[in-house]
């Protein structure tokens, strides 16, 4: 099935899919202890993630928002509290249902950009869904790249690249961990486009980690500000803007009046926990 069938499909059972929830998370708590030592990441973190919304998580530096991530995915599970993802406890990682996209694109040097792409059929030994991987490389602007190995691509590209891998395993969830954190501005910015086209298209669940505020408030339908460790929810911000949306957005009132209203809280909190 196409992605645009897929869409289509969404569309017909109407608002209910929509708004259905996706994902749940109820008091989730992570220590690390190291030696002696215990290090409280996250606290009692509670909050939904609607079926098709796309969620950006900000906060300062160390205040949990990657470790919240991996709680998500079921590869570091949560010291207390639990995530459930349409209804199921998570108590294993989920690849078939969750995918995940890193900083790195963490392509394999050795291997072309379309081997690199159905490494993951080929480690679950599963026929590769060529018609959704065709598209889904239309999409990303890579037709024609496909023989190409990674160091033959550029930064964007090889990013590109990895969020196909990720979503050509059609999962249901696809958690982003600063995936365009290493990027140039332009490269960016045109990064955020081609995320904003994919989730157009194909309407996945999406939770996107971010340093960068202006990204959270262009990409998000909701903004989850994250408190100093340990992380608690501190804030949620509806980002009410319609789609689909132009980087010229980043320059209008609003836009700029929602990103100060963001920076005040968390340089707020960083203030707050340092009395």
């Amino acid at each position: 099935m196409s992605l645009r069938e897929k869409r289509s499909q969404e569309t017909k059972r109407g608002v209910l899919v929509t708004q259905a929830t996706r994902i749940k998370i109820t008091d989730v708590s992570k220590i690390y202890e190291t030696g002696t030592k215990k290090v409280e990441a996250v606290k009692n973190f509670s909050e939904s993630v609607r079926d098709g919304e796309f969620v950006c998580i900000v906060g300062a530096s160390g205040c949990g928002k990657t470790t919240l991530l991996w709680c998500l995915s079921g590869l570091h599970p949560a010291t207390s509290g639990t995530v459930h993802i349409d209804g199921e406890l998570l108590t294993k990682p989920l690849p078939d249902r969750i995918g995940m996209v890193f900083q790195d694109s963490n392509l394999l040097p050795w291997r072309t950009l379309i081997e690199n792409i159905e490494l993951p059929f080929q480690i679950k030994k599963k026929p590769v869904n060529r018609e959704l991987i065709e598209e889904l490389l239309e999409v990303a602007g890579l037709k024609g790249f496909e023989n190409s190995y990674p160091g033959e691509l550029s930064g964007g590209m090889k990013q590109r690249g990895s969020i196909v891998r990720a979503l050509a395993q059609d999962p249901e969830v696809l958690l982003m961990d600063e995936p365009f954190g290493a990027l140039d501005a332009f490269t960016r910015e045109e990064m955020n486009l081609f995320l904003l086209k994919v989730w157009e298209r194909t309407k996945k669940t999406i939770v996107f980690v971010t340093h960068s505020i202006s990204e959270a408030i262009f990409l998000a339908d909701r903004v989850w500000v994250m408190s100093p460790r340990p992380g608690r929810l501190s804030r949620i911000v509806d980002v009410d803007f319609a789609r689909p949306r132009h980087i010229d957005l980043q320059f209008e009132p609003d836009f700029i009046e929602i990103l100060k209203s963001i920076r005040e809280e968390v340089e707020g909190s960083k203030i707050g926990k340092g009395k």
